[in-house]
């Protein structure tokens, strides 16, 4: 099947290309590079450097590649800046979403896999958190991918068009050839992973008085391999399930201070911690039951002790210390 990937010069999107083309799928990326790094697109795929949002970018790729697929993750994602910049995120994650969809609509291309988030429920009412949970998004991140998984469904039922959208806790790990790049890197274990390369002098803890057993946010951390398979079963049962909802997590929560306390010793390197304000939009605690996927599309996580994750972390960051940039 020939897919597109937009967003596939990024940390998610890039794993999901190696496993679709290991397993024998044409593939086509569009990257705009605002966040992605072009040393992370597989030399096996072709590439276009332009924004999803462009009609005429995704006219072209359309009309030459005969696409049967979509997956998306190109989007605004970081939480802090959604919540000063919200029209940022509803541009990106709303209005080009529709863009994408319509140019779909019109080469007859009806698949379509959707990276969702965990920020869509907001201050969880219970743990783990199942697809029934209540939905009401806390920062403009989470409810820009709302809105885009109510539009999904809105297309579903006027034009059949066939949908998974997956809801992530948080993405980590790496593969043998590719990891976790960021141009501003704001994610946990990275940012932590860098105190130990000597990149950073200190990690910043925000929020040490949270209800929480050490006072700090708890985190589902499930490893983007994991994440890549889940997303693969699906385009194998949209038929199945064409409408599908999914959240994605190991079912297990890690405090901060638990994830810099495991980075210490899987890299034998002590990690200096700096407490900081709360951030806005931040949960206390995010944890996943992902019995549905598991039900539905047969996937069970292969990595499922944040040790194993943060290891496999480790060794890339350890091989790449400027990341993509060496």
């Amino acid at each position: 099947m020939r897919v597109l990937v937009t967003g596939g010069a990024g940390y998610i999107g890039s794993i999901v290309v190696e496993q679709l083309l290991e397993r024998g799928h044409p593939v086509v990326v569009i990257d705009n590079l605002q966040a992605g790094n072009r040393e992370a697109v597989l030399p096996e795929a072709t590439f276009y450097e332009a924004d999803f949002g462009e009609r005429t970018a995704l006219e072209e790729i359309f009309e030459k590649h005969n696409i049967n697929a979509v997956f998306h993750f190109a989007a605004e994602t970081t939480v802090g800046f959604s919540m000063t910049d919200p029209a940022r995120y509803f541009h990106s994650n709303v209005a080009k979403v529709v863009t994408l969809l319509d140019a779909m609509r019109g080469h007859g291309c009806n698949r379509f896999i959707f990276s969702s988030t965990a920020a869509i429920f907001g201050e969880p009412q219970y743990v783990p958190i199942d697809e029934e949970h209540p939905q009401n998004p806390i920062n403009a991140y989470g409810e820009s991918k709302l809105m885009s998984e109510r539009i999904l469904d809105w297309y579903h039922r006027a034009y059949e068009l066939k949908f998974n959208a997956f809801r992530y806790f948080n993405a980590a790990g790496a593969s043998s050839r590719l990891g976790e790049s960021h141009k501003h890197e704001d994610h946990l274990i990275p940012s932590v992973i860098q105190v130990a390369l000597g990149k950073r002098k200190h990690i910043s803890i925000f929020g040490a008085d949270y209800p929480t057993k050490d006072g700090t946010c708890i985190r589902d951390y499930i490893h983007v391999l994991d994440l890549a398979e889940a997303h693969i079963l699906a385009l194998e049962n949209l038929e199945k399930h064409p409408a599908g909802r999914y959240n994605l997590g190991n079912g297990e929560g890690f405090s901060v201070l638990e994830v810099v306390e495991m980075v210490s010793e899987v890299s034998g390197r002590e990690i200096p911690k700096v407490e900081a304000p709360r951030r806005n939009g931040d949960p206390a605690v995010l944890i996943a039951s992902s019995e549905l996927a598991k039900q539905e599309l047969g996937w069970e996580p292969e990595y499922d002790s944040l040790e194993e994750i943060i290891q496999t972390a480790w060794e890339w960051h350890r091989r790449h210390p400027d990341g993509y940039g060496d």
